[in-house]
């Protein structure tokens, strides 16, 4: 009687060695495992950008950065859907031209790409010119912010020229919701 236990036992346990996997397996499922997951994610960038993109980590904004000198002009874009009285547009309008404009009591959202040094430049010498926290302004990294521009997710969006050259800002200008202010520089 313990014979036979003991010989299912050892059957038992056979068995469940020989269902086991050899060291050679577990290491061939952890290469496969590794080797499928480079693929699914380095896969798709090698694809899109080549052999040298796929291993960069600033393919996108490195498209939009300037290399050129600034040239002082600007563009301002202005959201006449948030802005629905006329003449306290007419009177921003002015203001983003450079001219001297009476006070207003309409606060503004402006938006700066994170890549265009003058653009801020420019928008921080408009914020200097107006009361304090009249005009709150965000850097946005580029391809985002002109993707909401063109749903009208702003409400003012300062650019250089060279940047509204750069990154395709001239389709967002010619929406019916826009009106674009070009100046060749501030007056202070």
């Amino acid at each position: 009687m313990r014979s036979d236990r003991q010989n299912s036992k050892n059957r038992r346990k056979k068995r469940c060695m020989d269902n086991r996997p050899g060291k050679s397996e577990v290491w061939r499922h952890i290469a496969v495992g590794l080797l499928s997951g480079i693929l699914l994610i380095g896969g798709p960038a090698y694809a899109a950008y080549g052999p040298s993109g796929a291993l960069s980590a600033d393919a996108v904004s490195s498209a939009t950065t300037i290399t050129a000198q600034p040239s002082g002009a600007y563009v301002v874009l202005i959201n006449k859907e948030r802005h629905i009285d006329e003449e306290n547009l007419a009177t921003w309008i002015s203001f983003f031209s450079g001219e001297e404009t009476d006070f207003l009591f309409e606060d503004i959202f402006c938006s700066v790409p994170a890549t265009d040094e003058s653009g801020l430049t420019l928008a921080e010498n408009f914020q200097a010119r107006l009361p304090e926290n009249q005009m709150s302004l965000r850097r946005q990294e580029t391809t985002l912010l002109m993707s909401k521009a063109m749903y009208g997710g702003f409400d003012v969006i300062f650019l250089s020229k060279e940047m509204y050259d750069a990154c395709g800002a001239k389709t967002v200008s010619a929406l019916p919701f826009v009106v674009t202010v070009e100046s060749e520089g501030v007056q202070e």
